[in-house]
């Protein structure tokens, strides 16, 4: 059998030019397929007379533990790894893959790589469930493929290469030497005959990236190991992926996150409304973000060729006992002690919820935050229980926001 802790779990961008990294802190990862097959029937004819396979539709959940990085923002946004700030516009059109390192617990044997490529956000939330609680963040992706490497075919292996000056034109990868020389050689694809020992080779090129045809794109030669990509400009960043027997040398799959916190819990996040309104007396805070995908193949294709979301809807919904109406009166933007809250009069501008992530309930290390923007109110949720305290939930609903590792980002 698998245990949980010989799964090492992957991210790979698929434009861009931040790298590969493990996913940290994931506490669960959820895949379900369903492969969109039809039966053909026909008038006059007992039974199905065939079946048509469509696309299939791959769905992932995962669901992390906040631990105050932006990393795994940035490689669902296809950005730099230094990059500081991801705007919930960034994650529209972007993909990655998600791959699983597998060893079986009983021999120690590897087993396979479960790759799922091309995944896509559909919706991702971050959720304070109490004030005991820890935070935790949930993603939704979705995509057309599950792929599981095994045999002489089990790891999966991706290299990265950045078009320097001198580079252009037709550029060599020897794989086994070199800047590559812990690469191991790739294996055939078995689903393909002839040349086929590349998965996929891309190339993004001023912020687009392109998968590469063999023979047009790019050549690989075996016997020399020789992977020639052709026609390369300056600052091309090129990934090929592949499949190997063994794993890079002295490197691992997966290296264990010591130097961010292991989980952070809900005394050390303060939350905002307005962008300067500090909110008390909070029970719960949670924010969900979806995107209303589009993603469209051609005539000719099987593969996705565009990606988009039409929309994108933040919802974000405060819980707290009843005890003054302090979020009433800064949604409704009146002083405190406003003699009058009528629902008919809250505003339509919109306004902000900022949510700040600290290492520890001094809150004088700053490690995340996540900001909301043209909020409204969309709704009121009172409880009344018996021999209980009141509660009122507030429902706020937004189009736009953002992550950021940078605190002053928004004063």
């Amino acid at each position: 059998m698998i245990h949980t802790s010989d799964v090492k779990p992957n991210i790979f961008p698929y434009g861009g030019d931040g790298t590969k990294s493990e996913i940290d802190r994931l506490q669960d990862l959820s895949a379900s397929v369903a492969l969109n097959r039809t039966k053909i029937r026909e008038i006059g004819t007992d039974g199905a007379i065939g079946w048509k396979a469509s696309a299939p539709t791959v769905s992932l959940t995962l669901r992390q533990l906040e631990y105050g990085n932006i990393e795994f923002y940035n490689k669902l946004a296809n950005k730099a790894d230094n990059n500081t700030l991801v705007d919930f516009e960034d994650l529209k059109t972007t993909a990655a893959d998600i791959a699983c390192y597998k060893t079986e617990e009983s021999t120690g044997d590897f087993l396979a790589t479960v790759w799922y490529p091309k995944q896509k956000l559909a919706s991702f939330s971050v959720n304070i469930g109490d004030p005991d609680a820890s935070l935790e963040r949930n993603f939704s992706l979705t995509g057309e493929d599950e792929i599981t490497l095994q045999g002489d075919n089990q790891y999966l292996i991706q290299i990265q290469k950045e078009i320097e000056t001198g580079e252009t034109g037709d550029f060599d990868i020897v794989i086994g030497s070199g800047d590559y020389a812990n690469y191991p050689d790739p294996v055939l694809d078995p689903d393909l005959s002839g040349n086929n020992y590349m998965l996929r080779v891309s190339r993004t090129r001023a912020g687009v990236t392109t998968d590469l045809v063999e023979t047009v794109g790019y050549d690989y030669v075996h016997g020399t190991t020789t992977l020639t990509i052709n026609d390369c400009e300056l600052g091309d960043v090129i990934r090929a992926t592949y499949s190997a027997t063994t794993y890079i040398s002295g490197s691992e799959p997966f290296v264990t996150n010591t130097s961010d916190e292991a989980e952070i819990s809900a005394d050390c996040c303060s939350i905002y409304l307005a962008t300067s309104n500090y909110v008390y007396r909070l029970q719960s805070v949670a924010l969900d973000v979806s995107f209303e995908r589009a993603d469209y193949k051609e005539i000719g294709n099987k593969e996705v060729v565009l990606r988009g979301a039409k929309d994108i809807t933040a919802t974000a919904t405060l819980g707290r006992f009843l005890e003054a109406y302090t979020v009433e009166e800064i949604l409704r933007g009146v002083s405190s002690d406003y003699g009058k809250i009528d629902v008919r009069e809250f505003p339509t501008t919109g306004s902000n919820l900022i949510i700040k992530v600290y290492t520890d309930n001094t809150k004088s290390t700053f490690k995340l935050g996540y900001r909301v923007t043209g909020l409204n109110v969309t709704s009121f949720d009172k409880g009344t229980p018996v021999n209980d305290y009141e509660t009122q939930n507030v429902v706020v609903e937004g189009d736009g926001g953002c992550v950021s590792s940078v605190e002053d980002v928004w004063e």
